[in-house]
């Protein structure tokens, strides 16, 4: 057959159109929980009544998730969009000095691959316990703990996990572990907006999180991704408490005066923009880093406490 006597093909209208055209198009799985099986786009699904079999085990769980976090007044998120800039110092100096100040505090640490909460406690050794009303976190200092360290036999092994994997074991740290009536859970994230960050706001959705806190060092390299890091709490609708500037500079041994570590402004042109709350300004200090090694708080952290101060009358003007 020659080609001009091939039969002429009519064109998949539908192929053509734009991608964005043709996903939305398409009828998605609901997000709440409590309508799957039942929301509109379930209908004539053939998976639909297996979804609705299902359904009444997520909804208990759901429930049980949010009956955790609803006796725990404050649950405040440490984030960054950039590794190295002390999280993980600050979520250890804060639980400390919120725990000076009075309250019942909890630390939970979803940095899943790198995991630092235990160490800074000087808590390695710690065990989990399953009990009838869930995991019991280990007590350190009155200051109750959660990771995924304490879970591993073998604490040299890496965790390699795929996204599906990490997102449960998110919800499971919030809905299985029996934290008990807290004032503060403080929660410890990797660098990033991925799966960890994602899952721990969805599971505190209905629960009425306080916030999170973004860590920054006034590098302009580092702000630059912080801007990320601002826009996806804007996106999934999570408060932003404030900003605490990390190593803001360098107090000498011999003098005490303060150099400044990086130049640039766009630390001040950021919270000028956002109108953020500037909750502190954490020198780079050698006695807080040998604490951290050591696990030792008693002799350092002394600009944490009006951090924890600032903080403390923060949340509370919002309730």
């Amino acid at each position: 057959m020659s080609i001009e006597s091939m039969p002429e093909r009519n064109p998949d209208t539908k192929a053509l159109e734009p991608l964005s055209v043709q996903l939305d198009n398409i009828l998605v799985c609901p997000d709440d929980v409590t309508l799957i099986g039942r929301a509109e786009a379930c209908k004539g699904c053939p998976g639909q009544s297996l979804c609705m079999n299902a359904n009444s085990k997520g909804v208990a769980e759901a429930e049980k998730l949010e009956v955790r976090m609803k006796v725990i007044k404050h649950k405040i998120v440490i984030m960054s969009g950039k590794g190295g800039v002390g999280k993980s110092t600050v979520a250890w100096q804060l639980a400390l000095k919120l725990s000076q100040l009075g309250n019942k505090v909890g630390v939970l640490d979803l940095d899943l691959c790198g995991p630092s909460i235990p160490k800074l406690f000087n808590c390695e050794q710690g065990t989990i316990i399953n009990t009838p009303w869930g995991w019991t976190p280990v007590n350190a200092h009155g200051i109750v703990l959660m990771s995924i360290s304490y879970l591993s036999s073998n604490r040299d092994n890496p965790v390699i996990w795929r996204g599906p994997r990490k997102t449960n074991m998110v919800i499971k740290f919030l809905r299985d572990t029996y934290w008990g009536r807290l004032d503060y859970l403080i929660i410890d994230t990797p660098p990033g907006t991925s799966d960890e960050h994602l899952s721990v706001i969805a599971g505190l959705k209905n629960a009425n999180p306080d916030g999170c806190i973004i860590v920054t060092t006034p590098q302009d390299l580092v702000i630059d991704v912080i801007r990320r890091q601002i826009n996806f709490c804007q996106k999934l609708k999570l408060p932003i408490l404030g900003i605490i500037e990390n190593m803001s500079g360098f107090n000498c041994p011999c003098c005490g005066e303060l150099y400044p570590m990086f130049p640039g402004d766009k630390m001040k042109q950021l919270i000028e923009e956002f109108k953020f709350n500037l909750l502190g300004q954490i020198p780079l200090d050698s006695k807080l880093a040998s604490c951290a090694d050591q696990g030792d708080a008693s002799e350092c952290g002394k600009e944490f406490i009006q951090v924890a101060e600032k903080i403390q009358c923060l949340v509370e003007e919002r309730k």
